[in-house]
């Protein structure tokens, strides 16, 4: 079975387009050492729950905007090769400025999958 990296992280609107150029530059980079897929999803429709959500979660403010990603691997053994290189990769180095959220609030973690399905019209 594969192996899976969540990030939940809040971006403010007004960097939302900083955000997008970081994750065009990244994806790739993730795909090239070897991710077998990389997903960026902007928050669409997602209420602050009462008790939990995913705004909650990420301490999200008015002007920010939820941003839900995530990296498939073979393996977790994949993972941490994939995750080394990207880490090392020069084009994504502390040059490019700061980031266009707030690290300290990103949630992000590895899964290991129990069930995949797929519908044959995806394959």
């Amino acid at each position: 079975m594969s192996y899976v990296d969540g990030f939940v992280l809040a971006v403010p609107k007004a960097k939302l387009d900083d955000y997008k150029k970081l994750a065009n530059l990244a994806g790739p980079i993730w795909m090239e050492h070897g991710a077998l897929a990389y997903v960026e999803c902007i928050g669409d429709d997602v209420p602050y729950g009462e008790l939990t959500s995913f705004p909650r979660a990420v301490q999200a403010k008015d002007d920010e905007i939820v941003v839900f990603a995530w990296a498939v691997y073979e393996s977790r053994q994949s993972r941490d090769a994939v995750m080394a290189k990207v880490m090392a990769d020069p084009r994504l180095t502390p040059d490019l400025g700061p980031m266009p959220f707030d690290m300290k609030r990103m949630i992000f973690g590895g899964f290991q999958p129990f069930i995949e399905l797929q519908s044959p019209a995806a394959a």
